[in-house]
């Protein structure tokens, strides 16, 4: 068992105001793990008021100093690389192979590229006017993080606002507080001043409302539903704060008859389940030119039946568990609206995989014949549940990938790079993977409409933690 009862405020580890616990559960077995106490307004209070009388000398910290402490991060981070992923599997569930090479390798794989982002960064410039503009930190930033890739999101928000000379507050999700609290002892080790980073463990009704609403925070970066934040940026409206949010998706991947499709098809299948569906970039709806639709369906049933089901702690490419059974609940319902609406189930639906009666496993589902009307197309499930689409025409390929109110990421896959560009050019989305090819760390990620605003990663995600000063040469 790990308890887990201590916040880190003002450079220590403090008992907290808030007296509330929950349990730590392990999504596979649904067993205990530890127990979590929860915050509340006056540990949000004390956390601002430690990182407010920080920033006064933090925010003036040279750029070189700064970067020092980056770097001897990026090595503690290195060296605990396999706790971390341990950790997310057991409060989580992601599979141990993809907690090692994607979940835990995020952390370090996003400082490394902020590392060079900020070497490449100038904090002061003079502009063609002679004027002279500088880059400066805004001050004290609330971050919240989700529980479904908890490090990579922690480490997207924490980085930035540390390399720009801003101090920080941590909420991350109260679900996984195991893979945040080594963060916070790794911030630590590396030798940050105390008040510069504080971990505030909480609900958002409690904790994330006192942080949204608090006079002293300057920004807020929210990750996390598209309901969820909407609330932060209410909160947050009348203190006029920034706030920086991504959300959720519903993402397209579009794939037309001049496709690969032995190699575009599974590979699509694979990264819808990827992480059990739980990825709000997931390429959810598979959009297949009519003429190669039969042929994609059987290829794709074909992936879904081979998609394994297994034990987290297992090495290995199969899927584990949902994240707990309200998201299991969820998918439920989800799937079974899938079929009252007439969609045809290829493989899968509802309950359990047999042998995993205990956890929140379900079943990989394939559903056929959807039309982009039906709820399985429009909202976000955030299970291992792919729809497939056909249709006839690129402009109307277009037309329902397009047709969401989400614009997170978008996939493409075709032979024609003319017709590809064509069509990359008007999907409304933040992010585009052409013929199986994402983009890498350093690459800005964020949405268009209510997938957010804002972008996260390298120089982009950066440029999001700085305020911008102008000023004329100084004349006697």
């Amino acid at each position: 068992m790990t308890d887990v009862t201590e916040f880190y405020i003002n450079g220590a580890w403090v008992t907290p105001k808030g007296t509330e616990t929950m349990p730590i559960l392990n999504p596979a077995t649904n067993g205990q793990i530890g127990t979590l106490t929860l915050g509340n307004a006056e540990d949000a209070d004390a956390a601002v008021a430690a990182a407010k009388a920080a920033f006064e000398t933090w925010g003036l910290t040279p750029k070189a100093e700064r970067r020092a402490l980056l770097a001897r991060l990026l090595e503690i981070s290195e060296a605990r690389e396999e706790e971390m992923a341990l950790a997310i599997t057991a409060e989580m569930g992601a599979p141990i192979t993809l907690s090692r090479e994607q979940q835990s390798a995020s952390g370090t794989g996003h400082l490394r590229a902020f590392l060079e982002a900020f070497d490449a960064m100038e904090e002061e410039k003079t502009l063609p006017n002679g004027d002279i503009l500088s880059h400066e930190p805004i001050g004290v930033c609330g971050l919240i993080t989700p529980w479904n890739w908890p490090i990579n999101q922690i480490s997207l928000k924490v980085i930035p606002a540390l390399a720009a000379g801003n101090t920080c507050i941590l909420k991350p999700s109260e679900h996984t507080p195991l893979s945040a609290k080594i963060y916070a002892e790794m911030i630590h080790e590396a030798g940050f001043p105390a008040g510069v980073f504080n971990l505030v463990y909480g609900d958002g009704p409690n904790v994330g409302s006192a942080m949204s609403t608090h006079p002293d925070i300057s920004m807020m970066s929210f990750t996390g539903s598209t309901r969820a934040g909407a609330m932060v940026t209410k909160d947050a409206a009348d203190s006029v704060k920034r706030v920086a949010l991504e959300l959720g998706g519903k993402s397209p991947n579009v794939i037309f008859a001049d496709a690969d499709l032995d190699a575009r098809i599974p590979e699509g299948v694979f990264g819808c389940f990827s992480n059990t569906g739980q990825s709000c970039n997931a390429p959810t709806r598979m959009l297949v030119e009519r003429s190669v639709y039969d042929r994609a369906v059987e290829l794709a049933a074909q992936a879904a039946k081979a998609q394994a089901v297994g034990d987290p702690m297992e090495e290995g490419d199969h899927i584990g568990p949902l994240f707990d059974k309200i998201q299991y609940d969820r998918v439920q319902v989800m799937i079974q609206k899938g079929i009252d609406e007439g969609a045809r189930v290829v493989v899968g639906g509802t309950g359990k995989p047999d042998g995993f009666e205990e956890g929140w496993f379900v079943k990989p589902t394939l559903f056929a014949d959807v039309t982009n009307d039906m709820a399985i197309a429009q909202e976000e499930v955030f299970g291992p549940v792919l729809v497939m689409i056909p249709f006839d025409t690129e402009e109307e390929a277009i037309e329902i990938a397009n047709d969401t109110p989400y614009g997170l990421d978008a996939y493409v896959s075709t032979g024609d790079e003319a017709r590809a560009l064509r069509v990359v050019r008007r999907i409304r989305a933040g992010g585009i993977h052409i013929n199986g090819r994402g983009t890498d760390y350093g690459s800005p990620f964020g949405g268009f409409k209510q997938s957010g605003n804002g972008r996260e990663g390298g120089s982009h995600g950066l440029s999001e933690f700085y305020e911008v000063k102008v000023r004329p040469p100084f004349s006697a």
